[in-house]
């Protein structure tokens, strides 16, 4: 006599019209609940993309060998899979769901693979280019709270890369140690000047699986040209972000997604020799002026998380 079969075991039976339902019902009872929340979304949605492009297995194959070495490449420098994070969008993606903030306060975008802690601590004024390439320019303007108020002691961790379009650690035996990227700090009236180069565009490294990825789908590797700010200070959420160039041809294209309306200022061209070498210019200097305002930590966003993802 034929064994019966219970109906939960069944259940638990592959089969294409089930499939992401019998690997999530292999998740444990005492898995942590936020992981398997995860894990069981993510088998839904992988499943169903594979149905609907009803991927072969030498699609999937390739799929494999292209996942191996993005992490084959990854090394101190080079995270690959950081990389393929940001071309697909999902790193914008993640930090904007992230950081939810009151209608006003400074838009987040990526942090990007070339920040360094410990920068150099200047005053305001200096200048972070020590390569003496590129156009000079004057970055300035305040930190706020939401209400309009000045925020002193603010910090701002800024950087940029050079001229040739490489940030210092890509040239370490090239540039300047600590070339292009600075710590200053907002006086009592919450403002802040630095010099540095006009920020140009550059390519995001594309000499490995991602880069090849994107000459496959038709896309270039390049970044809006723009200049990086952490703000941070005591009692309020840190805003990580740029300022963009209006005038860079890759706006409206870049290659991870970073771009945002409201982080695109205005650069002005300075003809003025007194007022040039009054800022430490030997001559004339682009101009961006540029307010970041800080929402207080706990301050509640302008619309619910919930609400937006619906």
């Amino acid at each position: 006599m034929r064994p019966s079969i219970s109906r939960s075991t069944v259940a638990g039976l592959f089969s294409v019209d089930h499939s992401a339902e019998a690997v999530n019902s292999r998740i444990g009872r005492d898995a942590d609940p936020r992981l398997a929340d995860i894990m069981s979304i993510l088998v839904r949605h992988l499943h169903a993309a594979v149905k609907e492009a009803r991927l072969t297995t030498k699609e999937w194959q390739t799929a494999i060998q292209f996942l191996t070495e993005t992490g084959q490449m990854c090394t101190a420098w080079r995270q690959e899979f950081i990389l393929l994070s940001d071309v697909l969008g999902v790193s914008m993606l993640v930090d904007a769901l992230d950081h939810q903030r009151p209608e006003g306060a400074t838009e987040n975008t990526v942090l990007g693979p070339f920040h360094v802690a410990d920068a150099p601590r200047y005053s305001n004024g200096a200048t972070i280019s020590l390569d003496n390439k590129g156009e000079p320019s004057l970055i300035r303007g305040r930190v706020l709270d939401t209400g309009g108020n000045p925020i002193a002691g603010a910090c701002l961790d800024v950087w940029q890369c050079n001229d040739d379009g490489f940030y210092d650690v890509q040239q370490q035996d090239i540039q300047p140690q600590g070339n292009l990227r600075g710590i200053f700090e907002s006086d009592s009236e919450g403002r802040f000047w630095f010099r540095s180069i006009k920020p140009r565009h550059y390519p995001i490294p594309h000499d490995g699986p991602v880069g090849k990825l994107l000459n496959l789908l038709g896309r270039h590797p390049y970044r809006a040209a723009h200049l990086h700010f952490i703000i941070s200070a005591n009692g309020y959420d840190t805003a990580v972000t740029h300022i963009f160039v209006p005038d860079c041809p890759y706006l409206a294209e870049d290659a991870v997604f970073g771009v945002k309306e409201s982080l695109v200022v205005p650069f002005s061209k300075v003809d003025d020799a007194a007022q040039a070498a009054a800022l430490g210019f030997d001559g004339p200097f682009w101009l961006a002026e540029k307010d970041f305002v800080l929402a207080g930590i706990g301050q509640q966003p302008t619309a619910d998380i919930k609400t937006i993802c619906k």
